[in-house]
């Protein structure tokens, strides 16, 4: 639960995880038997942690080579019992949430993700109910501002990710433009250390174009080097379920390379993130896990 509320605070795993050891390390230097209420206290000190932290990577993040992508989360495949839950760690909300300020963003998340009282996010944050409320009421109308305006059925969402990757590894210039709306837009982290447009790509033929020219065989095993990887290692494209939906993932001998995350809005795709970072890719690197149903070789 800790890591949880870090990351949806932070947008990075590795981040998530050094707050929550340091929380842990807080927790051990204290008595229990003093502690009232272990849970509220631990969330306190992990968002005050997360916070903390989120206002010194922040800018770092200003001087980032390309757009800034929050760090990809494998999550397991699609339920009743963890859909709303998934709905949090979407790649789309944290991509919005990275326009809140640091006390918009933990309010919001403990909030929504979690469905905590505004009384015991105002202990947790520092602040007061009233105060709370207020960046709570905030948070909503910026994010619901930004969010896509259509209730996309996630059984749909596979289904568009399915024929999206379908046509661009078939080299469908036609089948992939026609997915696409026609102001879709690509957005691409690449961190400087790997191939990514450093602007977003606007235009359903132009985004249409650059994936075709990245999926080409001869190109995506030059990159394979980047990666330390032999560019005769085959490559394997698939489609995981990463940040509680669909993504393409492609790997090189169990080693990820690159994930496309797309957002369907009115059954078209309206933003493609594709995330090259070799650090940010890392976390997908274990085995092959639920919700491998579909794959394809490059």
């Amino acid at each position: 639960m800790l890591v949880g509320v870090a990351y949806r605070i932070l947008g990075s795993v590795a981040d998530a995880e050094d707050v929550v050891q340091e929380a842990w390390l807080r927790w051990s230097g204290v008595d229990p038997a003093e502690i009232e209420d272990a849970r509220a206290y631990l969330i306190r000190v992990t968002s005050r942690l997360a916070i903390d932290r989120l206002r010194r990577v922040r800018a770092r993040r200003e001087e980032y080579v390309g757009p800034w992508l929050p760090e990809p989360l494998r999550t397991g495949p699609d339920g009743a019992a963890q859909a709303e839950l998934a709905d949090s760690v979407e790649l789309a909300l944290l991509v919005v949430l990275e326009t809140l300020s640091p006390l918009e963003r933990a309010v919001f998340v403990l909030r929504e993700a979690f469905g905590l009282p505004h009384a015991e996010i105002a202990t947790a944050i520092g602040r007061s109910e009233a105060a709370v409320r207020q960046l709570a009421r905030r948070a909503r109308e910026h994010v619901r501002a930004r969010r896509a305006r259509f209730a996309v059925d996630r059984a749909e969402r596979r289904r568009v990710t399915e024929r999206f990757l379908a046509a661009a590894m078939g080299g469908d210039l036609d089948g992939l433009v026609a997915l696409l709306a026609p102001d879709a837009a690509l957005v691409g982290d690449g961190g400087g250390k790997a191939p990514a447009p450093l602007r977003v790509i606007h235009g359903a033929a132009k985004v249409a174009r650059f994936l075709l020219a990245i999926t080409r065989p001869e190109r995506a095993r030059r990159q394979l080097a980047l990666f330390g990887l032999p560019e005769s290692a085959a490559i394997d494209v698939q489609i995981d379920e990463v940040n509680g939906g669909p993504a393409i993932v492609g790997r090189a001998a169990g080693v990820p390379v690159v994930l496309i995350s797309l957002v369907v809005a009115d059954g078209l795709v309206s933003t493609v993130y594709l995330i090259s970072n070799p650090d940010k890719l890392a976390p997908l690197g274990m085995s092959h896990g639920p919700g491998r149903d579909a794959s394809a070789r490059a």
